[in-house]
């Protein structure tokens, strides 16, 4: 039987990517995806919300409404776990990342609040709904700085690398 990616066969090759090129993959990875399911956890326990997210550099954003679930959950646990991914065609495109941090809830009353705002891109949300871009949402920013990020490519076995690499800030 013919085999597409016969590089995918046998054990998984265990060399590790340096912290450059680790960084750079997860970075290609965040820049073309939008969309991630964020973990919380609760008093009333665990939740797993799809969100759209944007990103500066390896911190993860996204608005919410106050009040809602994930902010309760947030309130109750900042530690939270958000998974972002490509689709999925076959194993040889099976790319994503667990990222792991703590959420912080800011409003534009915290000095943050203007480093970040930026990078969220509201506008085409604002058009979409027939809202003047002269009127920004001032809504709550969820702001997670990552701490660790587990990150799967199996494309990485072709060149000898582990599919399933961590990376964590600074030069490791």
């Amino acid at each position: 039987m013919p085999v597409t990616n016969p590089w995918l066969s046998g054990p998984a090759p265990t060399a590790r990517l340096d912290h450059a090129r680790l960084s750079e993959r997860v970075l290609n990875l965040l820049s073309s995806q939008n969309m991630c399911v964020l973990a919380t956890a609760g008093p009333a326990g665990p939740l797993a919300t799809p969100v759209r997210y944007f990103h500066l550099d390896f911190t993860l954003l996204f608005t919410a409404a106050a009040g809602s679930p994930k902010l309760r959950n947030i309130a109750a646990d900042p530690r939270v776990s958000v998974g972002v991914f490509a689709p999925l065609v076959g194993q040889a495109s099976s790319r994503g990342a667990q990222i792991f941090g703590r959420a912080r809830v800011l409003t534009d009353a915290d000095e943050e609040y203007g480093a970040y705002w930026p990078a969220v891109r509201w506008q085409s949300d604002h058009v979409e709904r027939s809202r003047s871009l002269d009127d920004p949402p001032r809504g709550p920013l969820v702001v997670i700085p990552a701490e660790r990020i587990v990150y799967t490519e199996h494309w990485l076995r072709r060149d000898g690398f582990a599919p399933r690499q961590v990376w964590r800030p600074g030069p490791a």
